[in-house]
């Protein structure tokens, strides 16, 4: 099944080179090329988008606005002649940032990336559609090291957000990931796991202190954003 793709770039050299890029992909589809982000939302609306490839520097909304608008967020690949918005880019969980001008090679990369992205998607939600007998351990599998991994939800202590990779924390072992952090709490269940920091998620009751605007998990002290901090402790039925 090909990739449908949607191109964002007010410069028509940019569009072309990346419509080549594309052609000479036969894994992927172009859906449509866009000059700014008021014709995507209008293509968003109308077709299924798996990929967007997307300018930053942009007439009307910069490309960093336009993914602020988007409830629902394709995979991202940012393509920009401006360095200085790859940490934004990757925050707002971008699966690859592309410096202008990029080779093909360096094109193919990312694209590889997106498809590793989106076939993890699919096999999560396969998974959590599969119904799970009521004495089975809830679990998900991660693909590590070439490998797909499987990681029970109770041995989970906290995960780490590393740009587009993720750290599963364990009793015995520590898990890297190519994904979004984002995208990794939506596969958590909410009863048990908590975003504590934009680089953190915990597992509630593997916390064993609080101290100050962190917590302690396995003698580990974890941050606790300032956004977060009033919600961790309504989720800890605690006062202030």
């Amino acid at each position: 099944m090909k990739i449908r793709c949607l191109v964002i770039d007010d410069e028509y050299m940019a569009r072309l080179l990346l419509e080549n890029y594309i052609q000479k992909l036969p894994q992927l589809e172009l859906v449509s090329l866009c000059e700014n982000a008021i014709e995507a939302m209008s293509m968003l609306q109308k077709e299924k988008i798996e990929v967007i490839f997307l300018d930053i520097q942009m007439s009307h909304l910069t490309g960093l606005e336009f993914l602020h608008t988007l409830q629902q967020k394709p995979v991202v690949i940012f393509t920009t002649a401006y360095s200085e918005y790859a940490l934004e880019g990757f925050r707002l969980d971008a699966v690859d940032y592309l410096l202008k001008p990029f080779s093909f090679e360096r094109f193919v990369q990312a694209v590889n990336k997106a498809a590793h992205y989106l076939s993890f998607q699919a096999n999560n939600k396969e998974s959590a559609s599969t119904p799970i007998e009521s004495n089975e351990t809830r679990q998900l599998f991660v693909k590590s090291d070439g490998k797909l991994v499987k990681v029970r939800f109770d041995e989970i202590l906290y995960i780490e957000g590393l740009k587009e990779y993720v750290s599963i924390y364990t009793p015995h072992n520590r898990i890297i990931t190519l994904q979004s952090l984002r995208n990794l709490e939506t596969l958590l269940p909410r009863s048990t796991f908590l975003r504590v920091h934009k680089s953190y998620i915990i597992a509630l009751d593997k916390i064993q202190a609080i101290v100050g605007n962190q917590v302690e998990i396995h003698k580990k002290l974890i941050p606790i954003g300032a956004t977060y901090k009033e919600i961790l402790m309504n989720a800890l039925q605690l006062e202030e």
